[in-house]
């Protein structure tokens, strides 16, 4: 069946804080200039917000520039961050309290605020509609579409009503085509069809290997007398012995906390469970004292883009651009991405809407956002924490914090050196027998939970009778390689028991639930064999957060 069309000026294909900023942004600009622009965002999830996931801490530098009223506007960051405390757990029972001098000043959150940024994410999309853009949620983009002479054309949004084994159904919808002059994509991390267009216009060619965590977070309401509104505290250590990470519990407003677990994806253990890591982790005395007598309400888990400056690859191409993490713009020292996402989507607004405004008819590379962006403070503060993460990661916690902090807070990120770590996470799995095995408790029930009860509180639903989004491009490599050399390390970094492998009466068998899938992206990015691809399923599948 032949696809329907629509045109417009500009495509978004994510409406995350990137793409939300640039919507925003695009059309300020055409209404100062009195220019009518036609702007569309097309969005996967059942709602704007529902497929959203931080911490999160945000700081308002670019939301002070898109929005300097944003507060009189009614904008959802109402708890300022009041005190930070980062602790180093030294084992299941004992922490040590850093002083706050020895934090590097990167990690210091005044002025910053306690936000949900789902909800952020939907108080954007009000003031992008309210300004004339067109939102479309549940309309995952499944393709890219290509002008002859190779540059972007759109995309093609996914077919709807198609039966596991391909074909239509009764609720048959084909999808659509969005053409547009340019076309920006802000998928988030891992986006599949920026994967597509790193390859295609070998974008990443000049850039470090790109690094990654899965950042697993909780919502809890407690007791009253337990909260201290403005709290964050973050920490490392304990129980983490075979992967760098850190957690994060943060009190927000009406009595809720968030705690988390961020886990970096290059550990070499494949017996390692970042989900079971999180869940004996909050039996700590600092943790368990505010979540005790608590209530969990809501569950998620999403990988995170960390490799900063060095691994950013060229984000501009004909017809389109690459923005926030889609790109990899988050500032891992900071443990924040939400101020430079909306950083790269203003400035992809002013150098679409520069190119626009003199009848640009589309295609072309635009190059002028390569120096708005070299002249912007997102180019400088990302430049200098390049080596944040290579630090970590080579020396290990103490000698690569002791780097940072000399670093940031002596050199203010201007040592005259450059670290790289060039190799890829999926690469450093070591083989199963190497490793020590890692038994992990049952849950309690309490702070602690198992993976089903837990994906129930993300209101993940997909659409059964539909293709697996999770494609293998080897159906025999899970049991033939992976199982006797790695264990089938799928059953255990799958933070939503996506994966098994079932033993019956016919043998074993991999198993892929795709129904449970949280759109985390951590198999696409940590099978040693890179055989899993992520593709978006049938539109408004997947989790629904609220304030998350």
């Amino acid at each position: 069946m032949t696809r329907e069309s629509m045109e417009f000026d500009v495509v978004i294909v994510g409406a995350g804080p990137a793409g939300l900023s640039t919507a925003c942004h695009l059309m300020q600009l055409a209404q100062e200039k009195e220019q009518e622009l036609t702007v569309c965002v097309v969005e996967k999830g059942s709602e704007v917000g529902a497929h959203i996931l931080s911490g999160a801490v945000i700081e308002p530098r670019a939301l002070n520039e898109l929005f300097p009223d944003w507060q009189e506007m009614g904008a959802p960051l109402k708890t300022a961050v009041t005190r930070d405390q980062v602790l180093l757990l030294r084992d299941e029972q004992n922490a040590i309290e850093t002083p706050h001098m020895f934090i590097p000043k990167t990690m210091h959150n005044d002025g910053n605020y306690i936000a949900s940024l789902g909800n952020l994410c939907r108080w954007l999309a009000e003031q992008a509609e309210g300004m004339g853009v067109e939102i479309f949620p549940g309309f995952a983009a499944a393709e890219v579409l290509y002008n002859p002479d190779g540059s972007v054309k759109g995309v093609a949004t996914g077919d709807m009503g198609i039966s596991m084994d391909g074909e239509p159904k009764d609720s048959y919808m084909p999808g659509m085509e969005l053409h547009a002059k340019y076309t920006l994509f802000s998928e988030g991390c891992r986006g599949h069809l920026g994967k597509e267009l790193l390859e295609r216009f070998e974008l990443d060619k000049k850039s470090d290997a790109q690094h990654y965590g899965v950042g697993i977070k909780e919502l809890w309401d407690i007791d009253p007398d337990k909260h201290e509104p403005g709290l964050v505290v973050h920490g490392a250590g304990w129980p983490l012995k075979d992967a760098s990470g850190g957690f994060f519990l943060y009190h927000a407003e009406d009595n809720q906390v968030v705690v988390g677990l961020i886990v970096d994806l290059n550990y070499s253990n494949p017996h390692l469970s970042p989900f079971d890591e999180f869940q004996r982790m909050k039996h700590h005395p600092e943790l368990a004292k505010y979540l005790e007598g608590g209530k969990r309400v809501s569950y998620g888990a999403r990988a995170i883009t960390k490799g900063g400056f060095n691994c950013l690859p060229k984000m501009t191409m004909p017809g389109a651009l690459l923005i926030g993490c889609d790109a990899g713009t988050l500032n891992f020292a900071k443990i924040k991405g939400t101020h430079t996402a909306m950083k790269s989507g203003m400035l992809a607004a002013e150098a679409m809407f520069e190119a626009l405004q003199v009848g640009d008819n589309g295609g072309h590379e635009l190059t002028n956002f390569t120096d708005m962006y070299k002249e912007s403070w997102l180019y400088e503060e990302l430049y200098s924490t390049r080596n944040f993460g290579p630090a970590m990661h080579k020396f290990g916690m103490m000698l690569g914090g002791a780097f940072n902090f000399v670093d940031q807070n002596i050199f203010g990120g201007k040592l005259p050196i450059t670290l790289h770590d060039n190799k890829p996470d999926y690469a450093e799995l070591k083989s199963a027998d190497s490793c020590p095995k890692i038994e992990y408790p049952k849950p309690d029930g309490k702070l602690s939970f198992d993976k089903l009860s837990s994906v129930f509180l993300s209101n993940t639903n997909h659409e059964e009778d539909q293709p697996c989004h999770l494609q293998l491009k080897d159906a025999e490599l899970p049991l033939r390689d992976n199982l006797p050399k790695f264990a089938e390390p799928a059953q255990r970094y799958c933070p939503a028991g996506v994966y098994e492998v079932v033993e019956d009466e016919e043998g074993q068998r991999f198993q892929i639930n795709a129904q449970n899938c949280l759109h985390c992206k951590t198999c696409d990015i940590k099978d040693p064999a890179q055989n899993i691809r992520w593709v978006t399923p049938e539109g408004m599948g997947g989790p629904n957060y609220p304030n998350m």
